[in-house]
């Protein structure tokens, strides 16, 4: 009875991992031995501001989930200290923040072991390529600055017009 519980517990866990892959635009797989737990907690916000799931997992579990999501390329990685990062609305957020991150702490620490977007898996040259790019809530923040240039000099204007028009009725 104890066994059907823990074997219906991993099932649930793979299936989990399952929908997480399936509804991901894009996946990461890291190695994060050797950070530390503000380290941990660090990243996990940074991901979390950029709408990315993370998870620790076990490799055997990934794996099974991996294989039936159609990824089964990326069996091959999966050894030692595993987490996986995916972006549903953003594809390269979880590829710039780990990338950033893996930078940041250096490659014996925090590495990036595989990506995949929209089904596709990536090489160290597309994930190197795709963590250059500007992410989605970078690129709206910009295009609300521009938007908003606009309208903040027009305030201005607006108040230099009312300015003239307050001083050219007191005299």
């Amino acid at each position: 009875m104890a066994n059907a519980k823990v074997l219906e517990s991993k099932k649930a866990v793979v299936a989990a991992l399952e929908e997480q892959l399936k509804n991901a635009a894009s996946g990461v797989l890291v190695d994060y031995s050797g950070i530390t737990v503000e380290q941990d907690t660090e990243l996990r916000n940074e991901l979390r501001k950029n709408g990315v799931a993370y998870n620790v997992v076990k490799n055997t579990m990934v794996r099974r989930a991996l294989d039936e999501s159609g990824l089964s390329e990326l069996d091959g990685v999966l050894h030692g200290n595993t987490s996986l990062a995916t972006g549903v609305e953003d594809p390269i957020a979880p590829i710039k923040v780990l990338s950033d991150f893996a930078k940041k702490m250096g490659d014996d620490k925090f590495h990036i072991k595989a990506a995949f977007m929209e089904g596709k898996v990536l090489s160290q040259n597309e994930i190197a390529q795709l963590a250059t790019l500007t992410s989605k809530k970078d690129l709206y923040a910009q295009l609300v600055g521009v938007l908003l240039a606009p309208v903040a000099n027009l305030a201005a204007v607006m108040d230099a017009i009312a300015n003239k028009d307050s001083e050219a009725a007191a005299e």
